[in-house]
């Protein structure tokens, strides 16, 4: 009881706040070749972790929210599916994003009066790239691209969050990546066994095709993890990817969550839902909905640079802080949070995003636009941007 009161008591109630009634949105009416057509032509992006662009799309249709009356709007929002243009591999080409976005926002703003009324101050988009709307999958090209200039006053919801950094401006919302809610709970195993591995991971230490000369990719902390304790018994770790992956994890104390070429990715949300401890390791991440989920409470964070002292850093954990954390863990509300369910469901992640929309009302009436005032340069980016779409 004590621990629910805690959870409650700290952030953790606000993930039971209600946002219908207390904000409306109208969705756009896009031309079908900037969000359903993409999926028609490719439904992998149906399944893999920047589907939230379409499922917030889908729910808002049929969300209590929705408003037809642009008038009454408190939000804006444009539905354009930027990641579901996809190489043989199934890998989102970010390349022709910008263009798709640029080509949306000249699309409404000719078509309805809202968007100049504000430059897109009350305008929300979902971004769910490695980057965001920076549109690119390496940081080095991410930080040079910058956010789309015609996103520069909008909000951003979005997977990719790190402090200080350019790809992700003040005021934006930080979502969990996509992971689906169905294939997990297939895989659910009594909420009793025994978690008798201490550290668990799978997937690449290095990625050779993109990062040749290594330490570019993931900094080096995932080369450091595999260097340092591919021989250690307190951990199983390793590049292959078992079919009992989701079960592998229900047995683990600790499941690692390292920065790839993106701080972000689903293994966070799989620890969550498994009630294994996500061991985050990517300096300075901002985490999904840190306004209302108390992560420090949770997770445990480590230092890139303390990588090679991991073994030693969790064996230290004591156990009363350990069976804490999995206290927390196993409350519903953390793992509803952390979910984009089909149907939708109270409390899942398609509600968190609504309430964070409704805790930046209501609206600064800086953001209306004074006769003469304009705060966007549409011609600014990389000429490759400018092309039409």
């Amino acid at each position: 009881v004590q621990l629910m009161e805690q959870l409650k008591g700290s952030a953790g109630d606000v993930l039971e706040d209600n946002p219908v009634g207390k904000l409306k949105v109208f969705v756009y009416d896009l031309p079908s070749k900037y969000n359903k057509r993409l999926v028609t032509k490719d439904p992998r992006c149906l399944n893999h972790m920047f589907a939230a662009e379409i499922f917030m799309h889908r729910f808002l249709l049929s969300s209590a929210v929705r408003t037809v009356n642009p008038e009454e709007a408190d939000w804006f929002y444009a539905p354009v599916y930027t990641t579901c243009d996809l190489t043989r591999a199934g890998l989102p080409l970010p390349f022709k994003s910008p263009r798709m976005m640029r080509s949306a926002i000249q699309f409404i703003s000719k078509r309805w009066p809202f968007w100049n009324r504000t430059d897109g101050g009350d305008h929300f988009f979902v971004a769910p790239h490695d980057f965001a709307a920076c549109f690119h999958y390496q940081e080095e090209n991410a930080i040079a691209r910058g956010i789309l200039p015609l996103l520069r006053r909008a909000t951003l919801v979005q997977t990719f969050g790190q402090k200080n950094h350019v790809c992700l401006k003040e005021g934006s919302i930080t979502i969990p990546p996509f992971a689906p809610p169905q294939k997990m709970q297939a895989h659910l195993i009594p909420p009793d066994t025994p978690r008798s591995i201490f550290v668990y991971f799978r997937g690449l230490f290095y990625d050779n095709g993109n990062d040749p000369e290594g330490g570019y990719y993931a900094r080096g902390a995932r080369a450091s993890l595999w260097e340092n304790f591919k021989n250690n018994p307190l951990f199983d770790i390793s590049t292959e990817h078992p079919a009992t992956y989701y079960e592998d994890m229900q047995r683990s104390v600790f499941c690692l969550c390292p920065l790839g070429w993106a701080p972000w990715s689903p293994r966070l949300v799989e620890a969550v839902v498994f009630g294994c401890i996500p061991v985050i390791i990517a300096d300075d991440i901002v985490l999904p909905f840190a306004d209302a989920i108390p992560w420090d409470e949770i997770g445990v964070f480590v230092d890139e640079e303390d990588v090679p002292k991991l073994d030693s850093i969790l064996t230290s954990i004591p156990i009363d802080d350990i069976l804490r954390k999995q206290r927390l863990l196993a409350n519903p509300s953390m793992k509803k949070a952390m979910l984009f369910p089909q149907p939708a469901q109270p409390r899942d992640a398609f509600h968190q995003i609504l309430n964070g929309l409704a805790r930046k009302l209501p609206h600064p009436e800086t953001i209306y636009l004074q006769p003469g005032e304009k705060h966007l340069n549409w011609t600014a980016g990389p000429v490759g941007d400018l092309k039409p779409w």
